[in-house]
């Protein structure tokens, strides 16, 4: 204990539930923060629940003072993670933090010395975050852009936090960009005349995905993540049961004309994922589905009376091109005709006017130079920091 504020262990399912909770006092009112389904958010935290626990070790902590949470905490260590190389993000001797949250710096300083702490006892020497908790969960603090509101599965963070993470001698690693696109304005001429030769070529077909082949459609989209990210700073592949947790997820904001797969001479060679803003529909919930919040959800996730849902925001949270690819003039082309074809669905059936792309690492040159060809902006960063314990 120290000054009246005492910080502990998540033991039990009632910490846990007073974990998930503690947000949505702390952000009560801020028009920027959405809040997240309470019993997806309390799942993500729960062994048994999330199988990002079949292949690591975490610990939860609370901040309480005066009976009341003040703060809370996560610190893990990914054992898919850290035989990473360094330069990768990894390393074995790696560990993370995550879910930061505090209504003070005094207690976050607190939170953030218990979770050092138990990552030290654990022989982690190179502490790494936020990541909160895995790499596809919630990644980075948010730097910029506090005045929009994040996304499906993007985080939302006080902006005090930043001041507080470089008083305890964390360093910038990487920082992850979210692009924000009009699609609503047509693209550059030099796009659309890519778009337009990628069309008439006989070799490369851009399809929908078809859901009613869910399974195998997954497969071929990971197949083609898996080895277009695998170079990439922080990539973890999925392991089978986080591909079906994933999926499951995932499956209900899935619609066939917003996802799209790329295949060259018959071969699958590319993938764009885009989803409606499930925060969009989510945010007058509160964080619940019972009684009538799941009805609401899937009245609008069904499009009510029409049949299509309408959403003024989608989200791209994943591209890929095939390695072999990626230096090519081919994986522009067809990230181009993907993105068009993709914006036109968008577009008209779901009348979306803007789309989030990202996040996208500062460095992935490739990505980050389509997003700016296509005249998106840089609306939100999101940083990791590192620090020698």
């Amino acid at each position: 204990m120290s000054n009246g504020i005492t910080i502990r262990p998540v033991l039990t399912k009632a910490d846990r539930k007073a974990f998930v909770s503690l947000p949505f006092r702390l952000y009560a009112g801020n028009p920027a923060w959405i809040p997240p389904l309470k019993d997806e958010a309390y799942g993500l935290i729960t062994p048994g629940k999330n199988p990002f626990f079949e292949h690591a070790d975490a610990q939860l902590f609370l901040a309480e003072r005066n009976g009341q949470v003040v703060g809370r905490i996560s610190a893990s260590i990914d054992h898919m993670w850290t035989p990473m190389p360094p330069d990768k993000g990894g390393g074995a001797d790696s560990g993370n933090w995550g879910y930061l949250d505090a209504e003070d710096k005094a207690i976050a300083d607190l939170l953030i010395a218990a979770a050092e702490d138990w990552l030290r006892a654990h022989g982690v020497k190179r502490s790494i975050g936020p990541i909160s908790m895995s790499i596809w969960e919630e990644p980075g603090l948010l730097i910029k852009g506090h005045d929009h509101p994040p996304t499906v599965m993007m985080g939302y963070d006080d902006a005090r936090y930043e001041a507080w993470v470089e008083s305890w001698g964390y360093e910038k690693v990487k920082d992850l960009h979210t692009w924000d696109l009009d699609i609503t304005k047509d693209f550059p001429p030099i796009v659309a005349r890519i778009v337009q030769s990628g069309q008439k070529n006989p070799r490369i077909v851009v399809r929908d995905v078809n859901k009613k082949k869910f399974a195998a459609e997954a497969a071929i989209i990971l197949a083609i993540l898996n080895d277009a990210w695998s170079g990439n700073w922080g990539f973890v592949p999925f392991t089978e049961s986080e591909i079906a947790f994933a999926g499951k997820k995932m499956k209900p904001i899935i619609f066939n004309d917003l996802v799209k797969i790329a295949e060259l001479d018959g071969e699958p060679v590319a993938f764009m994922m885009t989803w409606p803003d499930l925060n969009e529909m989510q945010a007058d919930l509160n964080g619940e589905l019972f009684p009538f919040g799941f009805i609401k959800l899937l009245w609008r996730l069904n499009g009510g009376l029409t049949g299509v849902p309408k959403v003024r925001t989608t989200r791209v949270p994943l591209m890929g091109v095939l390695k072999r690819l990626q230096a090519s003039r081919m994986a522009s082309q067809l990230a181009f005709m993907m993105i068009e074809e993709t914006r036109q669905a968008a577009l008209k059936n779901y009348g979306s006017t803007h789309s989030e792309i990202g996040w996208i690492l500062e460095d992935n040159q490739g990505m980050n130079s389509i997003a700016s060809t296509i005249e998106s902006q840089i609306n939100k960063t999101y940083r990791i920091y590192e620090k020698a314990l």
